[in-house]
């Protein structure tokens, strides 16, 4: 029982859940972070799309079952190694997909739609999308973007465009990456062997990735640096009062989101480094968690930003 139990967690992926991290942008760059009125809301959407991407996981183990068994790493998963069965991995999905809505029509109704929208894409995806080059890049760019207003929905705070431009930029990056790690794993594999995995990786090559990979660091860069200066944060401001000097005040009305573009810059870098060098990336939120300078760079960063939209100002 305890062997099923721990199998059926594996099944579910929770690691994969960091992704879901993506909802709390809203509230957070709108400076409510911590406000308890709306706090609970954005949590219980995150609770919903952890349940429905751990049944959207389930549903594509369960159609890649045969195809995960030719995969190094893969073919450990619990169905492709045969320690849980098809029909009960169809319930669980199931039943999460049922619980996650019933819980998501409590959110907003637009949260709830767009919950619906995120389903119907995944399985498009896992059951053919998958499958078309480009397209399959795209997809699993989609899902982070959506995600993030998904955020939007839930706390009904928007997004700025730079925002929006940045996620989008960071999720093809993302997405490219995972492409990019996946082709280097099974390089030694024949054309027929590579479409036998994956289809859509036998019509990718190294260069053409590593092509998609510059482009979309660089505009995740750029975004995200004309986001930091062209943002005005609107959380509450560190007041010193009669302790603070005269200068300080104009001091502090400097543009300090822009520090935070130094780990982003650093991320960057180091996750290619573990695309190239190391040959990690097939899983970002893997990547995430155990390379533990990347790590302590998205700690940092969570401070960072939280400090200046919080504490100083612009």
């Amino acid at each position: 029982m305890k062997k099923k139990a721990y199998n059926t967690l594996r099944l579910l992926r929770p690691r994969q859940w960091i992704k879901n991290i993506a909802i709390f942008a809203a509230i957070l760059f709108a400076g409510e972070l911590f406000n308890l009125s709306i706090l609970p809301k954005v949590a219980l959407g995150f609770a919903v799309f952890c349940g429905v991407s751990s049944a959207i996981y389930v549903i594509n183990d369960i159609f890649d079952v045969k195809k995960d068994r030719l995969h190094p790493f893969k073919r450990f998963r619990p169905l492709a190694n045969k320690d849980l069965s098809v029909s009960f991995a169809f319930t669980v999905a199931g039943f999460l997909i049922v619980l996650s809505l019933w819980a998501g029509f409590f959110v907003t109704p637009a949260f709830f739609l767009l919950t619906i929208m995120y389903l119907i894409l995944q399985l498009s995806y896992s059951i053919f999308l998958k499958h078309i080059a480009i397209v399959d890049i795209l997809i699993i760019a989609g899902g982070y973007i959506l995600r993030v207003y998904a955020g939007e929905f839930a706390s009904g705070f928007h997004i700025s465009v730079w925002l929006l431009l940045t996620t989008i930029a960071i999720s093809l990056f993302l997405a490219v990456g995972k492409r990019r790690s996946e082709l280097t794993l099974i390089s030694q594999y024949s054309e027929s062997e590579k479409a036998a995995v994956r289809k859509s990786l036998s019509h990718y090559s190294e260069r053409l990735l590593d092509v998609y990979a510059s482009i979309f660091a660089t505009s995740t860069f750029i975004s995200y640096t004309f986001f930091t200066f062209l943002e005005y944060p609107r959380g509450f401001k560190l007041s010193l009062g009669i302790l603070m000097p005269d200068f300080l005040p104009e001091f502090f009305q400097r543009k300090w989101l822009m520090i935070t573009i130094l780990p982003v810059v650093y991320g960057l870098m180091r996750y290619l480094q573990d695309i190239y060098e190391k040959h990690e990336g097939e899983s970002p939120e893997k990547v995430i968690t155990t390379d533990i300078p990347l790590l302590i760079t998205v700690i940092i960063w969570g401070i960072l930003v939280i400090g200046v939209l919080y504490f100083v100002g612009p």
